[in-house]
């Protein structure tokens, strides 16, 4: 209906504007020709014949070039006609004539759209919905398209401003208001009341699991967008989000089965194909996500985003060589794009030249503001200078993203001293004793611990290439089990775990045991015994003592500045927030170490420590050492760790690819001057640094 009145008022206003030159005049009654062309034309559109309303369209711009609504209605029927680039330059040759009109950004942004072009996508349906905010079309495929890129925060912030197009009730209106902007604490107190007193409005349902999903309440999100398809099955939005909840918990056979639902609706629909080869390689299926993001690219060959997915796919399946290309292709197609830089600095494999490091520099400066672009291109121009021993440079550039990512964070420091303090205090011999009875008998799992960056992936490769091991991933199954005994805990409320566990029946440990078996087992083919990698697991050994007492435990550690300053200059993917911050990560590093003492004095013989020097240094020795603990027979396939061609997901996916490194052991020292912070936490923590 508005783009019928704004095409009658032009056509109007058009009989007022004389013709740029004589070739758009065919005879007198030209205007009139145009008019009734413009409207036959449109009449054609709105009843579906797509062929007669493209050539209606074409005699009315024959008639006159010039005429907006019927440069306007050409693109739009050369678009509905499959002829996109044909499209694209018809509606850009209206917006030349008609800049501030939101219908032909929406238009053109959905020709560039299917063209494959998703950053210009973007701009122009950004731009439209800047002209019109009450435009709820452009919102929803702007979302559409977010998605398709992988941005799920912005996507679901744009649907949730689709939602204000319309009539709603002003307290779901406040909520949707808050979580665009950003406030998802006080949105999400608003919207919980709402659905308390209207608990079948699917929209509160849909910003509400929105608000989970990006605070990381899985079980509540996915339970939420269940209901919200029950009630509504052709919320695809819903669905499409309802799938990532679920291979976010490792779900991955039920997230496939929302995909392929989608993909059965709309079998070219880019962002149900992106979403596809996401969650095969999230499920380790490489080879399958790998033919779909070719088919991806096939159609959308400079989207950036899906680019730098494909990459890391490619990497963590080992495939290090092609991922560099991919990676360096994201950097052609948008080389403001940080992701893309930092993806291909952590390869740790590719040296940037000093041009490139320039560029990289000059890039880095030029951007104002914070923003994810700044603190990835801060993180690759802090590698690239390392590499070329401008070692100021490169520490200034490290510092710069670790600030930015900071404010990002919110990391408490104080919070996690007092966690430790508490799992100390309740963990005494006395509590530990009340655990030897009981939990799952099962002496499978090989839990490997420490700090990330301290050679964790590189114990687990060695432990790996055992015939009777098999590697898993970083599974934070063990951490979910800990969150689900404490439940909700009110603000100011004492903590509940670990205390709880010495509350737990027999029967409820052995339960919890299975939980956790079970859960692994999508990851597990037929190992023996399996490794699950998860550093921060440090904080629950009495959790796995309490049900699973006959798993391994192994402390990977690294000494302290080394360990430290590797998490530094590490720009870790998702979690792990105490690592931009030199005194958080030696106050972090203090913590994990005062806390593996008392497991080592409570628990005796329960966890290895094995010292990354150590292993640098004597590796058949260390390698035996760790056999040993796991009660496996000696195999020397161990020590040629690095002919193991598995999926690797960590960074350090391609060094463990190579023989033990020994120059990485002093490393740190080449920033010792700046690195004073660091040192002074660690003394006032008792710790020695050399």
């Amino acid at each position: 209906m508005v783009l019928r009145r704004w095409l009658s008022d032009r056509m109007h206003s058009c009989k007022h504007r004389s013709p740029a030159n004589s070739k758009a005049i065919v005879n007198m009654n030209s205007e009139g020709d145009v008019k009734a062309l413009v409207e036959a034309a449109r009449a054609r559109l709105q009843a579906g014949d797509r062929k007669e309303a493209l050539q209606l369209s074409q005699q009315a711009v024959d008639v006159d070039a010039e005429h907006p609504p019927a440069l306007f209605l050409l693109g739009v029927a050369l678009r509905l006609n499959g002829s996109l680039d044909e499209a694209i330059q018809k509606l850009s040759d209206f917006l030349v004539l008609a800049p501030g009109v939101a219908q032909g950004r929406y238009e053109r942004g959905l020709a560039r759209y299917s063209r494959g072009d998703l950053l210009e996508a973007v701009n122009d349906l950004q731009q439209a919905v800047e002209i019109d905010p009450s435009f709820a079309n452009a919102w929803r495929t702007l979302s559409e398209v977010l998605l398709a890129q992988g941005n799920e925060d912005e996507a679901a912030k744009a649907h949730a401003r689709s939602v204000l197009t319309r009539e709603v009730d002003p307290a779901l209106r406040q909520a949707t208001e808050l979580f665009a902007a950003g406030r998802v604490g006080v949105a999400e107190g608003i919207c919980r009341e709402y659905l308390r007193i209207n608990p079948t409005d699917v929209n509160a349902m849909r910003l509400l699991a929105d608000i989970g999903y990006k605070l990381g309440i899985m079980e509540e999100a996915v339970q939420l967008y269940q209901r919200c398809l029950e009630l509504a099955p052709d919320y695809h939005m819903a669905r499409h989000k309802y799938a990532l909840a679920l291979s976010k918990q490792d779900k991955f056979e039920a997230a496939m089965e929302q995909v392929n639902h989608l993909i059965k609706i709309d079998p070219n629909n880019v962002a149900y194909k992106t979403l596809h080869a996401a969650i095969a390689s999230s499920a380790g299926r490489f080879d399958e996500a790998h033919v779909v993001y070719e088919d991806v690219l096939a159609r959308v060959p400079d989207a950036v985003t899906i680019l730098t997915s494909y990459g890391h796919s490619l990497r963590y399946s080992g495939k290090g060589e092609k991922a560099a290309i991919i990676y360096r292709r994201a950097i052609a197609a948008d080389a403001g794009h940080g992701d893309a830089y930092w993806s291909l600095a952590n390869l740790k494999t590719v040296k940037f030249t000093a041009a490139e490091a320039e560029d990289m520099t000059k890039r880095l400066l030029a951007i104002a503001g914070d923003s994810p672009d700044k603190y990835h291109l801060a993180f690759a121009v802090g590698k690239a200078l390392e590499d070329l021993k401008d070692y100021s440079g490169s520490f200034d550039a490290y510092k710069a993203g670790n600030e930015i990512k900071r404010r990002y964070s919110g990391y408490d420091a104080e919070d996690n001293t007092q966690r430790i303090d508490d799992s100390i205090a309740v963990c005494d011999d006395k509590f530990i004793s009340q655990l030897d009875e009981g939990g799952h008998p099962d002496s499978s799992p090989i839990f490997i611990v420490g700090l990330p960056r301290s050679g964790s992936t590189l114990l687990e490769q060695i432990l790996a290439s055992h015939s009777q091991v098999e590697a898993t991933a970083e599974l934070h199954f063990i951490s979910r089990i800990a969150a689900q005994l404490e439940g909700i805990r009110k603000r100011g409320e004492l903590r509940r775990y670990p205390k709880l566990l010495a509350d737990l029946s027999r029967d409820e440990r052995i339960a919890l045991g299975q939980q956790y078996l079970d859960a692994c087992s999508v990851y597990r083919s037929n190992g023996t015994k399996f490794i699950d990698k998860l550093p921060n697991n440090f904080m629950h050994v009495a959790l796995i003592r309490a049900i699973l007492p006959n798993a391994t435990v192994i402390d990977a550690r690294r000494s302290p500045m080394a360990a430290c300053f590797a998490n530094f200059k590490q720009l870790f993917a998702e979690g792990q927030p105490f690592t931009y911050s030199l005194e958080d990560i030696g106050h972090y590093y203090a913590d994990y170490q005062r806390l593996m003492l008392h497991w080592q004095q409570v628990m005796p013989g329960q966890c290895l420590t094995v010292e990354y020097e150590n292993v640098v240094g004597d590796l058949e020795g260390q390698v035996a050492r760790m056999l040993e603990h796991c009660s496996l027979d000696f195999e020397d396939a161990c020590v040629s760790f690095h002919e193991n061609d598995r999926a690797v997901r960590s960074a350090s996916s391609e060094q463990v690819r190579q023989p033990i490194f020994q120059g990485g052991l002093e490393q740190w020292r080449h920033f010792e001057s700046a690195l004073g912070p660091l040192k002074n936490v660690l003394n006032s923590r008792g710790l020695a640094i050399d």
